[in-house]
């Protein structure tokens, strides 16, 4: 049977970048009753903050349709290993890349390292992100706004860069946006605007690319329960985190993940490009 999403989770915090493990409850980021097609048969894909939420979970779909993966992420290496415990049950290759994706050297490595590793390269996720919220403009200092944009915009222009040179006709660029790159979000100010940033550069890319046969598009989630969450909001945010949409609770990354397979596969979204799908929990959106 299907494990029954997650309801508004209890007061707690912990400290950032943020464990799996230590949060209660626990995500379904794990893909446990998901059946791959063998959509992504023989791919090669980078996935960037893949060690748990939503790029767990992407991981270990990609991995059940037939793909191996690089995961890209800062130091959470137990949540790491887990997910590449994960993967490698599905049948597929799992390479860790711990470091600062904030750092253009880094992202080229990665992407170095990626088709080392795996022998080419297919599909790029960018999902990495940073947050903090901040209470007004005048306490959202100039190196917290920096580090926001290296890490959530900057590093996607840069492993994107980097991957191009390896990318054929039918490659896959998906990019991790949000709700609050469609309408803002006043106490995620620095955060929001990366997320803007992140559906512009998507519709850009794909015109940019389309004659090449690389598809781009984006997910833009609205709430999911991740370690970010309880990592960077206060104790009292969090008891009411995803209450405010329509279905009254965050999703899980388990439930997110199936956007970015429909993405990836050729088979199901050949005529998709700059496309920004948005899984929110029923909250519309006018435009």
């Amino acid at each position: 049977m299907p494990q029954e999403p997650n309801t508004t989770p209890p007061a707690q915090t912990q400290p950032y970048p943020g464990s799996t493990g230590e949060m209660a409850p626990e995500p379904r980021d794990e893909m446990r009753d998901y059946e791959g097609r063998g959509l992504l048969a023989g791919k090669r894909a980078l996935i960037t903050g893949g060690d748990s939420g939503i790029g767990r979970a992407v991981a270990i779909a990609f991995a059940k349709e037939g793909a191996d993966v690089a995961i890209a992420y800062l130091t959470e290496h137990e949540d790491a290993n887990h997910t590449r415990e994960l993967v490698e049950k599905a049948g597929r290759r799992c390479v860790l890349l711990p470091g600062d994706l904030s750092d253009r050297d880094h992202c080229v490595r990665v992407v170095e390292q990626t088709v080392g590793e795996l022998g080419g390269l297919d599909v790029v996720v960018n999902n990495v992100a940073t947050q903090a919220p901040v209470q007004s403009l005048e306490e959202l200092s100039d190196e917290q706004w920096e580090n926001t944009f290296a890490t959530n915009i900057h590093s996607y222009f840069w492993i994107t860069k980097a991957a191009l040179p390896h990318l054929t006709r039918g490659s896959a660029i998906i990019n991790t946006s949000s709700i609050n790159g469609l309408r803002g979000n006043k106490t995620l100010i620095d955060y929001s605007a990366t997320k803007g940033a992140i559906n512009a550069f998507t519709y850009s890319l794909a015109q940019a690319l389309v004659d090449r046969g690389i598809r781009v598009n984006a997910v833009a989630p609205g709430p999911v329960w991740t370690p970010l969450i309880p990592s960077t909001f206060p104790a009292e945010k969090v008891e009411k985190f995803g209450e405010q949409v329509p279905m009254k609770r965050a999703a899980d990354p388990d439930e997110i993940a199936p956007s970015y397979v429909f993405f990836a596969a050729e088979r199901l979204s050949s005529y998709y490009t700059g496309e920004i799908l948005a899984p929110v929990g029923g909250e519309t959106l006018p435009g």
